[in-house]
């Protein structure tokens, strides 16, 4: 049995069975309890839990992840909301220096079972503070686990695992799908493993890497692209580390050519080491240079016409496919 839900109702429904399942699992984070969380993710679960399981906190990040830590080294599961993504550099030291590096230090005695989820992206005029995608600065850090689900099944599926997970996890959602991305959710256990990408849409021309936001106008263009005798293989990261390598490689070996699209800006971003891995360990069978179609190298606007301008789009991201496969 499955039913539909939307994005933001599958986050809500992962973290009340997770919750129901396991006494240890908590949330805390600004205005998690009686208001029900900035977007309302969390909202029914503090008349079901209480107090003590849904803990509304100081407006500090760094405060938040801390106890976050403090608790999961005492064999609990905090489940730390920020309210928007672009606020977690003030949790930063917490979560790269204390949370990613204690298994480490501690020889595989410790771990840290935490899940920070991090509202972000833009398409939404939220300007400088509140549209940012910087999952690459977790990506790069060891020891860290990163998801962006596109879908309310990978929502769920995704939120469960990374709870159900021995080591920090950075949960990022995507703001603009909360309620746009409406799609069947099967009811019970439906777990979505971390570390395994899904093909959206097969394909024997070019191979589209993305994930998150990005998802839907990629396979729009894809759909535009099919029009025109080109067959786009677009493949949905879901875990933006550890990638499933397998899958990028297999779709390219049947492609030869590779389109990465991110909302994130494009230096340094996922694309640059993705793009390096391909040419490192797959350089015989690329017909064409990998290429990147990103947000550019700025900051997010509030006027919403400039952000249109920047992000993108289904347009943009056909006509980058048109250059490939003319490649």
């Amino acid at each position: 049995m499955s039913k539909e839900l939307s994005y933001l109702d599958a986050i809500r429904e992962a973290l009340l069975e997770e919750m129901q399942r396991d006494p240890k699992v908590f949330v805390l984070g600004e205005d998690v309890g009686v208001y029900g969380g900035a977007f309302g993710a969390t909202q029914g679960l503090y008349e079901a839990f209480g107090e003590m399981r849904v803990v509304d906190t100081p407006i500090s990040e760094s405060a938040i992840v801390g106890i976050s830590i403090g608790a999961a080294l005492r064999g609990y599961r905090p489940v730390a909301e920020m309210q928007f993504a672009d606020f977690i550099s003030c949790g930063f030291d917490q979560i790269v220096n204390q949370a990613a590096t204690l298994r480490y230090r501690y020889g595989g005695r410790a771990s840290v079972p935490i899940v920070v989820r991090a509202p972000s992206g833009g398409n939404v005029g939220g300007g400088l503070y509140h549209s940012q995608n910087p999952e690459a600065w977790f990506v790069h850090r060891a020891g860290l686990k990163v998801v962006a689900p596109s879908t309310s099944y990978d929502a769920k599926g995704l939120l469960k695992a990374a709870i159900r997970d021995d080591n920090p996890v950075i949960y990022f959602e995507h703001k603009y799908l909360y309620r746009r991305a409406k799609g069947a959710v099967p009811e019970g256990d439906a777990i979505v493993p971390i570390g395994v990408a899904a093909v959206r849409r097969d394909g024997a021309d070019v191979t589209l890497i993305t994930y998150g936001a990005m998802v839907m106008p990629s396979l729009e263009a894809a759909d535009r692209l099919s029009k025109e005798g080109v067959e786009t293989e677009v493949i949905d990261l879901r875990t933006l580390m550890p990638y499933d390598k397998d899958a990028i490689f297999r779709s390219l070996e049947k492609t030869n050519r590779v389109l990465i699209v991110h909302e994130d800006v494009k230096t340094l971003g996922i694309g640059a080491e993705l793009s390096a891995v391909i040419v490192e360990e797959r350089f015989e069978h690329l017909d064409a240079p990998v290429m990147r179609h990103t947000y550019p190298d700025t900051h997010q606007p509030f006027a919403q016409v400039l952000e249109q301008a920047a992000l993108p789009n289904a347009n943009t991201i056909a006509d980058a496919l048109r250059r490939l496969a003319a490649y």
